[in-house]
């Protein structure tokens, strides 16, 4: 259904993903509103479609599907609107005194003859024109919004396309609205071809068959690949658009000759296709890293026999033959890599080479790739570690940022004379790409991860591509150390590994006397049962393990009665009920309530 009224209070905002809660006021109601609403303040006049549903904790509610936003059809509304913080200068006095003076005039005042809004005091000629563009630029993302749902493109979208495309973008959309596969990411291909088609777009057009091409090309890296074979490629164009095979070919030279592909010609004859700015980051990496390689070894310490030996009396731990090796590897090269499983004494490495290096007062930095990561790392060696978006000051990546064409990212340069990256694995094209533009000639690197751990998120397989080069020195550590042995977890991570069940059949519902136990379940509701009894008393009895202080519950969905969202409220019910002497508070993710 269709409502049309005013936002008169936002009670919540995601600034993350534009999610709002907002009470919104009708002619003769005032209800709640829910939905995905960028661009959206108090004052606003809104148009929604959507449909009222019940909400068990908070009633009925409005869910918004789609919305425009109106000019304000009141003068009172109109008052609002000015004074709701987006026009930059303009508060409620201001805009009651620009309302007074114009009156219905208002609108036709901010939008041609700004220069009249000066009568005001405190108004000035400049102040005029800024509230006016404003004004005017609000209007014209409104009519983007609205016009972009039809591609099905998220309204939260509307705004780039605008920075992108100005004043023009609805007409240059209308005159080629494949333009959309460049702007934004994760549209509909056959959404836009369908509109550009009945706009009268022919089938055999170049726009579109070079629009089917890229988009091909970025739906490979959803599946975090960074190029396609040609002939693949081909093949899905062809299915998804239907031309002929000779006119795909003669459009991929075309990309090819405005450098907006490459096309990777390898040694056993197969034709590897690109996005440019993909081929222009494994380009980065893999230039940047030899580079980095081939220097004069400046950092390398004399007699580091000695220093191990030193090290080993100093702990009392004695290092395998692999771990000496990894160490006089990491002395011996600017660029090593130490892969190995859980339990393979990776840490003690690290911890040996932070010890030798910084006897000779050189700067060694810790980093991994996530929060959690970097924390482990810093709890492990004693030593301060920090994420990789920290250590390159480069905050959190705006994702439509990475796919730019013309990705020139300078980070601040590394100050440290040897780099050591834990959960390498975890590190994807761009985000390495960023980090070896950051770092001096000289400085050695040290990239530390288990090769059989999932790649990373993003597009791209570094740790494993790097290895499988045999560019680089690289030593891969395969034992696991008595200390680890002892723990079940390990030892059967790496029977998984080795494609060796990890526990007999006959055990299946037998308890270890260590770590790790099996329980086999097939009905969701027993699942639950067993997951809320072993937090709530079973791994206490034992280990004396407290849920609060060490228990984590890992699921692979969000939704269903095994998703997080229903095991929170089932494990909160359990753990953590409701009392009249606690304090708690609703909010559309579910209840926070206090500990005690």
């Amino acid at each position: 259904m269709e409502i049309e009224g005013v936002v008169v209070d936002i009670i919540y905002r995601n600034e993350v993903n534009s999610y709002l809660i907002a009470e919104f006021e009708m002619e003769d109601e005032i209800t709640t509103i829910v939905g995905y609403l960028p661009f959206i303040n108090s004052g606003d006049t809104l148009k929604l479609i959507g449909k009222y549903v019940e909400h068990k904790d908070y009633g009925i509610q409005f869910k918004v599907e789609a919305f425009e936003k109106l000019m304000p059809k009141t003068l009172e509304a109109l008052e609002k609107y000015l004074s709701n913080g987006t026009i930059k200068g303009v508060g409620s006095v201001t805009a009651k005194k620009i309302i007074n003076n114009f009156g219905e005039d208002t609108i036709n005042i901010l939008k041609y003859n700004p220069e009249k809004l000066t009568i005001i005091k405190g108004i000035t000629k400049e102040k005029a024109q800024e509230i006016s563009q404003t004004f005017v630029e609000n209007l014209e993302i409104w009519q983007i919004v609205g016009f972009l749902e039809k591609f099905g493109i998220g309204v939260e979208s509307a705004k780039r396309v605008y920075d992108l495309l100005g004043i023009k973008a609805i007409e240059e959309i209308e005159s080629n609205p494949y333009i959309l596969i460049d702007l934004v990411r994760g549209v509909d291909f056959k959404q836009i071809d369908k509109i550009a088609i009945n706009l009268g777009m022919e089938s055999n057009n170049s726009k579109r068959i070079k629009s089917a091409i890229k988009y091909a090309l970025i739906r490979i890296t959803y599946n975090g690949h960074t190029c396609t074979l040609k002939e693949n490629l081909v093949e899905f164009v062809l299915q998804l658009i239907g031309t002929s095979k000779e006119e795909i070919e003669n459009n991929i030279i075309n990309l090819r000759l405005t450098e907006e592909i490459v096309v990777e010609d390898r040694e056993n004859g197969s034709e590897w296709l690109y996005l440019s700015q993909f081929y222009e980051a494994e380009k980065i990496i893999a230039e940047n890293v030899i580079m980095l390689k081939e220097v004069k070894n400046i950092k390398k310490i004399n007699n580091i026999n000695l220093k191990i030996k030193k090290i080993e009396e100093k702990t009392g731990i004695i290092l395998s033959d692999k771990q000496i090796q990894a160490i006089e590897l990491i002395n011996e090269n600017n660029v090593t890599i130490i892969s190995g499983g859980p339990g393979t004494g990776k840490t003690t490495i690290i911890k040996s080479v932070i010890e030798i290096f910084e006897e000779k007062k050189y700067k060694v930095i810790l980093c991994a790739p996530t929060g959690r990561a970097a924390k482990r790392m810093a709890e492990t060696t004693g030593k301060e570690a920090s994420t990789l978006h920290r250590l390159l000051e480069i905050g959190k990546i705006d994702e439509e940022s990475l796919y730019k064409k013309d990705n020139n990212y300078q980070g601040a340069p590394i100050d440290a004379d040897i780099i050591i990256i834990d959960e390498m694995s975890m590190v994807d094209t761009f985000l390495m790409s960023y980090l070896v533009r950051c770092i001096y000639k000289g400085t050695k690197l040290v990239l530390v991860g288990d090769s059989d751990q999932l790649s990373s998120v993003g597009p791209g397989n570094v740790l494993q591509d790097l290895i499988k080069s045999e560019k680089l020195a690289t030593i891969h550590l395969d034992k696991i150390f008595r200390q680890a042995a002892q723990s079940q977890i390990i030892v059967n991570a790496h029977k998984v590994n080795n494609g060796e069940p990890f526990i007999a059949k006959d055990q299946e519902m037998e308890y270890s006397k260590k770590d790790f136990f099996f329980i086999k379940e097939n009905n969701q509701e027993n699942m639950l049962k067993q997951v809320i009894s072993l937090c709530n008393g079973r791994l206490r009895k034992f280990g004396n393990y407290d849920f609060f202080d060490n228990i984590q519950v890992l699921t692979p969905t969000k939704k269903g009665m095994l998703g997080t969202k229903e095991l929170n409220r089932s494990l909160q019910q359990v753990l953590n009920p409701h009392k009249e002497e606690k304090r708690e508070r609703n909010s559309i993710e579910g209840i926070f309530r206090e500990r005690r």
